[in-house]
């Protein structure tokens, strides 16, 4: 951050006690918006089960319960980042933490799938508000190696959050039931609200034009929202629905303008300027791929195992609970060696390691045995002697290569702009960061689906991928195309992954231009 930049907020100003309680606030932001896809993934087989859908398929269901919540946060984070930086971060931060407070206790009490996936739609919306906010609180009230800690441990208290959601969220369904993994997010809200009104101090970009652009907004909601939505409707529908097709014109048509309306806007959504950073776009495109790749990892591994392999959602969601923990030591570790040699050995070698953890789960056999962990048996606690050798190592190295690139990645990015941009640009690697997974959800739900039905050889009702039937007569062969469809997604990831690399090999530099 350069002399004459506006930091909006004096960094020496704050006391210890209340930067920790920014630090606080910023986790608990993001990590909500974070927790609420973990939960969400450990509790969709029980949502299926108990909110039946007479008008949407089981699988089609369970992906609207889980990309709502992604598409709409994915098509309004740019907007919200830009509202952050003009009319004033902790504001935004606030209203964000309220709306997604409450739309997390609709979810809870929602009565049917339908009204949940609205619900879910809304909470969406308020989560758009947080994402960008939280790291930009970071950016502006923290300075040097101080801030680099910040990023750290905002890495590694988001990542303990992510780690404790499955299990958490597994536990809550298999003993409360689902609706628990959405009513733990107002607690939560509440602590995050405090820390907010009484700690973080209020800033903004003094030096951004007055005025905010809708047209921008819009044009920027519809390119990822018709294109995302557009895209899985298509797919759900075979591509046999019009509308698929208009959906996703229209988000390719938004996107074609938008870049000509950015050039003549008096005062742009996304600053031009931010594109001439080499490192901004590098970071802005691996992100697509390699959180492509996580998503679809994230969101087919909870219900191959409890949907194929039979494990209880408690069970699911502790799996991986080793290589989480390996993210929460060594995420500040690595943020601070990235300081030094520069972040490019850590965004190559991130993806790489989780790589080679997706290409393991590829192996796994539908003969691995099933986890029922009951918390009333202290002896289901431990799991099979076959998940040291089917799960374990994958999770190991997923969760290695993870904990070395979240934080540079972080860094990277944050550093590569001005502080004063730091809202808007926090929320275009987060729009795209979300963009690549429906994008890559979508793709693999194409081949998962076509996998399926081709090794099943008809399309029966009530038998969807992924999903265990309830008719005996399906039970057997509908497992085995469940299990080549998994490991055709995997391998669909693995993919990914290695892009993610490559990109980051060749456009990241070795160390992050001044900003």
């Amino acid at each position: 951050m350069t002399a004459t930049e506006p930091a909006t907020a004096p960094t020496d100003s704050l006391g210890r006690t209340s930067k920790r309680w920014v630090l606080a606030a910023a986790i608990l932001g993001s990590g909500i918006v974070f927790l609420d896809g973990t939960v969400v993934n450990v509790a969709l087989p029980r949502i299926g089960r108990d909110l039946p859908s007479h008008l949407l398929g089981t699988l089609e269901a369970q992906t609207y319960v889980y990309s709502g919540y992604l598409l709409t946060l994915s098509a309004l984070l740019v907007a919200a980042g830009a509202l952050s930086d003009e009319y004033g971060r902790r504001r935004t931060f606030v209203i964000g933490l309220a709306g997604f407070g409450l739309a997390s206790l609709l979810c809870g009490l929602a009565p049917s799938i339908e009204l949940l996936i609205v619900f879910r739609v809304l909470q969406g919306a308020a989560g758009a508000l947080l994402v960008p906010g939280s790291l930009s609180l970071l950016r502006v009230n923290f300075e040097g190696e101080e801030q680099g800690r910040a990023y750290g441990l905002w890495a590694a208290g988001t990542s303990l959050m992510v780690v404790a959601g499955p299990f958490l969220g597994g536990v809550m369904v298999d003993t409360i039931g689902w609706r628990a993994a959405f009513l733990i997010n107002v607690p939560l809200v509440a602590v995050a609200v405090y820390a907010a009104l009484s700690h973080v101090p209020e800033s903004r970009d003094e030096e951004a034009p007055k005025g905010f652009d809708w047209i921008d907004a819009g044009l920027f909601a519809l390119a990822v929202g018709g294109l995302s939505f557009g895209t899985i409707y298509g797919q759900q529908r075979d591509w046999r629905s019009p509308l698929g097709w208009l959906l996703v014109a229209l988000g390719v048509v938004s996107l074609v303008i938008l870049p000509f309306k950015l050039r003549r806007s008096r005062h742009p959504l996304v600053p031009l300027e931010l594109f001439r950073s080499r490192m901004f776009n590098t970071v802005n495109l691996s992100s697509i791929v390699i959180y492509g790749a996580l998503y679809v990892t994230g969101y087919y591994l909870p219900l191959y195992l409890q949907g194929v392999i039979g494990f209880t959602a408690a069970a699911a969601g502790l799996i991986g609970l080793p290589g989480s923990l390996l993210m929460i030591l060594l995420s500040p570790r690595a943020g601070r060696v990235a300081a030094v040699t520069g972040p490019r050995p850590f965004l190559v070698a991130g993806p790489l390691l989780m790589a080679a953890g997706v290409a393991w789960y590829m192996r796994m056999p539908r003969t691995t045995a099933a986890w029922h962990l009951d918390l009333t048996r202290p002896e289901s606690l431990l799991p099979p002697a076959s998940y040291w050798v089917d799960l374990f190592p994958a999770v190991m190295f997923f969760g290695l290569g993870i904990a070395l690139l979240v934080t540079p990645l972080t860094a990277a990015l944050m550093t590569s702009v001005p502080a004063r941009n730091s809202g808007v640009a926090s929320a275009f690697n987060n729009a795209v960061s979300r963009v690549g997974p429906q994008l890559a959800g979508a793709l693999v739900f194409i081949g998962v689906s076509a996998t399926f039905y081709s090794r099943l050889g008809a399309q029966p009702p009530g038998v969807s991928p992924l999903n265990r039937p309830l008719d005996a007569r399906w039970l057997e062969p509908a497992l085995r195309a469940s299990t080549d469809a998994f490991h055709l997604a995997m391998g669909l990831c693995v993919a990914l992954l290695l892009v993610g690399a490559a990109i980051n090999l060749f456009g990241a530099q070795r160390r992050s231009a001044p900003t």
